[in-house]
């Protein structure tokens, strides 16, 4: 069924109001207001060719340089605001050059190119850098191209089928906030925007896309030539720009404020990202004051009472130290709390799928067959129909089992585990990253690693332990930049049923682009020993660890997971009993996460939700008009210079290594 074109969808570009408050009622009320009020039907092109190819070669170049900053200095980089703006610019320019014989694309269009550029930039190559590589450094065996270029593909397109119930759930119906959609969409809004009130507001956006791109280049620029090692590698004039523009990563904080007699915990600092503090200010304080509340916690509290803990029990048998100290006293408290932080978003996670199991069914469903009418026919004409997830998923499963059991050994029933724990992996993923902005996809791995470290046939097998992880690691990183893109789409009015297959499109591109890049880098132990890859080695440690089994995590640890997971269920638990007390309560995805990321960022994101907050009590209409476009501005300006450098980096890099 191909619905016709509604009011809302005969707006322009410059009247198009985004639906930021989202919409009330039952699930069902919620999609038939969705498309009536923001549905914008089939008044412009979606999914082309053009759009289709442009965002694969935009997604194949930042799939690269990902996949070159995740060897280096261990992250990545977003792809869909600076796909959104370089295609904007392109054919801008081809339009000028070529007039009436081609026109400009249209925001909807636009919105499929990124999907299918983030789904190739994204989604293909984190897999290569931690599990696979993590395999190469304990075997000294790189495997085949067309085992890697299998994994990465099964793997990532597990994620986007996972993507289609998460949609409906945490979209649709939580309306979950997903910062870097809505500033997707606020910067597709304003490329586009000519008059009114969205002029002004593609203004603000735009001054706060050039305070970002400034800040940007000041300490990414610096930073990312000094970890990539490029000094006196590149031309006379950059090195000189090197050295003028320099502004530190962060600002660590020391005497008073370092609660440590001596040494320094990584991420006691200011960062100063204006990225970090725009997603704040969209994420909100509820979430935001929770990941402060727990960071400083952990920070002030636990870290140095484990810390006194570890020095008095010293040379007692059977101690394991909760943190590894260096010489200078210096350690990262992360490492530890990992474990609890993922304890409490994995039991929040998982309750709230089971105080909502009627939402949850409903997401699967859509609609009921007794409650349907026309214009519940014609909402869910346009969402992917689960039909495609499980059409999907049987020959993505049967990919990812033939893989696992022929170039790693992994039994059929253990590798449906892993296919089976991706869903729960992918669930925890896309909540945070709709609550908070950050997926914790490394800290989600590790509890993958766990699991595999006590289940039969898959103790001590590092080969195992290692590439279950990746699949459910590879494909919750997937789901949950995906998801984020889907917010976009959502918030314009797009077909989700395009959007989805724009996403698929991308795959397969990524895997083109990074399959013999990696091979090209890294064709060899050696050479990945020489990038001193952070994020592969902490993959590689906690195989070597688990595989000596569960015993050899510190007993404080443990501890931390029994705790969170309390923590976990408590939380939602109160929340749907009580539901008038849930804005007094802490945001359980709030704290988990508090316990993953280091405190820089979370006091970050405090102020970014502080400044709203301030200005919505001084002038409430001029921050609701205006709060969103600047936040939006910030994230993309910051996000903008980062990738284009990172980019730059890598080619120069490359080239370098070659």
């Amino acid at each position: 069924m191909n619905p016709e074109p509604i009011p809302n969808a005969r707006l322009s570009d410059t009247e198009y109001e985004l639906p930021l408050a989202g919409f009330t009622g039952t699930p069902e009320q919620q999609d038939r207001q969705w498309f009536e009020q923001c549905y914008r039907g089939d008044s412009q092109r979606q999914l082309t060719v053009r759009a289709v190819v442009m965002g694969g070669i935009l997604g194949m170049f930042t799939a690269v340089s990902n996949l070159y900053t995740t060897l280096k200095i261990g992250w990545s980089f977003g792809v869909s605001i600076t796909a959104c703006v370089i295609s904007f610019v392109v054919w801008n320019t081809v339009c000028r050059l070529l007039g009436d014989r081609v026109t400009q694309m249209s925001v909807l269009e636009n919105n499929c190119m990124q999907s299918t550029a983030t789904a190739a930039g994204s989604s293909t190559g984190a897999t290569l850098a931690t599990a696979l590589g993590a395999l190469l450094l304990i075997t000294g065996v790189q495997q085949p191209w067309p085992v890697a270029a299998a994994f990465v593909l099964f793997t990532a397109a597990l994620g986007v089928f996972l993507a289609i119930p998460m949609k409906r759930q945490m979209i649709n119906h939580e309306q979950l906030r997903f910062p870097s959609g809505i500033a997707t969409a606020e910067t597709l809004r304003s490329l586009y925007s000519k008059s009114g009130e969205s002029l002004k507001q593609a203004y603000s956006l735009l001054i706060a896309l050039g305070a970002g791109a400034v800040i940007g280049t000041l300490h990414t620029y610096a930073e990312l030539v000094d970890q990539l090692k490029l000094k006196n590698r590149l031309p006379h004039w950059l090195e000189w720009i090197s050295g003028k523009l320099y502004l530190p990563d962060t600002w660590a904080f020391t005497g008073w404020l370092n609660p440590l007699a001596r040494g320094q915990m990584t991420g006691l600092a200011f960062e100063p990202s204006v990225l970090l503090v725009g997603a704040g200010m969209i994420t909100g304080l509820r979430v935001s004051l929770s990941m402060f509340a727990g960071s400083a916690l952990l920070y002030y509290g636990v870290a140095p009472y484990l810390v006194a803990l570890d020095a008095a029990n010293a040379g007692i048998g059977g101690w394991m130290p909760s943190f590894k100290i260096s010489p200078e006293g210096n350690f990262n408290p992360t490492r530890w709390a990992l474990w609890g932080g993922t304890a409490v978003m994995v039991f929040s996670s998982l309750t709230q799928v089971a105080l909502n199991w009627r939402t949850v069914i409903r997401a699967f469903m859509i609609f009921k067959k007794e409650e349907r009418d026309a214009a519940d026919d014609a909402a869910a004409a346009v969402e992917v129909p689960n039909s495609w997830l499980f059409i999907g998923l049987v020959p993505i499963t049967l990919g990812i089992l033939i893989v696992q059991y022929f170039a790693f050994h992994i039994a059929v029933w253990l590798g449906l585990v892993s296919v089976a724990f991706s869903f729960v992996v992918s669930l925890v993923c896309c909540r945070a990253t709709g609550e908070t902005d950050t997926a914790p996809v490394g800290a989600m791995g590790k509890v993958t690693q766990l699991l595999y470290a006590v289940l039969p046939g898959a103790k001590g097998i590092a080969a195992i332990n290692l590439m279950a992880a990746g699949t459910t690691a590879a494909a919750a990183g997937a789901a949950a930049d995906l998801l984020t893109d889907l917010k976009s789409g959502y918030l314009l009015g797009a077909n989700p049923r395009r959007q989805f297959l724009a996403q698929f499109y991308g795959v397969f591109f990524g895997v083109i682009a990074v399959v013999p890049a990696w091979y090209l880098m890294v064709p060899d132990k050696k050479a990945l020993e020489a990038f001193n890859p952070p994020a592969t080695n902490m993959w590689r440690a906690v195989a070597d660890l688990l595989t000596q089994g569960v015993n050899h995590l510190p007993h404080t640890a443990l501890i931390a997971i029994v705790i969170g997971a309390i923590v976990g269920m408590l939380l939602p638990v109160v929340e749907f009993l009580w539901p008038k007390v849930k804005p007094y309560l802490p945001s359980a995805m709030g704290l988990g996460l508090a316990w993953v990321v280091p405190f820089q960022n979370a006091f970050s994101f405090l102020i970014g939700a502080v400044i709203v907050t301030v200005w919505q009590k001084w002038n409430r209409k001029n921050s609701d008009t205006f709060a969103i476009p600047i936040a939006s501005g910030l994230v993309a300006g910051e996000s903008l210079v980062a990738a284009f450098i990172a980019i730059a980096c890598t080619l120069v890099g490359f080239l370098a290594v070659k």
